[in-house]
This record gives C-alpha cells, structure tokens and sequence, in this order.
C-alpha cells in the first residue's frame, strides 16, 4: 500500500478590506457662487466709448461713400458698438 502524505490543513485568514479613498464632496453652492467669474468684462469709461462710436461711425459712412445722413451711420455705430461691449 501506498503511503499517502497528509499536507497540513491551511488556515482560514480573513482577508484585510481595501482601502477605500475617501470621495470628494461637491462644494456647497455658497462657495461656489463666491468665485469670481472666469472673464470679466472690462470698464469702459464713456470717453472710451465715445472715441469707439466716433471711428465706428467714419468707417460706416467710409463703406457708404460719404452719402446719407451722418445721424444715422451714428446710429449704426452705436449699435454695433453697444453689441460688441455686451
């Protein structure tokens, strides 16, 4: 007969749990509402504005030949230019 060789019994080990990473909370919407804004427009002083309706309305009247009412292509700047500062 043969002999048969008895390997000794393996304990049972707990295995140890993974670490968990804590999670990220979302920031409360206080904190998030106190940060300043990505791109802020900049000041501009109402000369600045003038001078930008003035050369505006020459290049309007420029692309109109000089022909026509000058109001109006003052009208026009300001409207293109109130546009590109909003």
């Amino acid at each position: 007969m043969k002999e048969v060789k008895k390997t000794p019994a393996k304990k049972a080990v707990a295995k140890a749990a993974p670490v968990q990473k804590p999670v990220a909370k979302a920031a409360p919407k206080a904190v998030a509402a106190a940060k300043p804004a990505a791109k802020k427009k900049p000041e501009i002083s109402p000369e600045q504005r003038y001078k930008m309706i003035e050369q505006a309305a020459y290049f309007i009247a420029e692309r109109h030949g000089f022909n026509g009412d000058s109001a109006y292509f003052w009208s026009l700047a300001e409207a293109e230019v109130g546009h590109r500062l909003s």
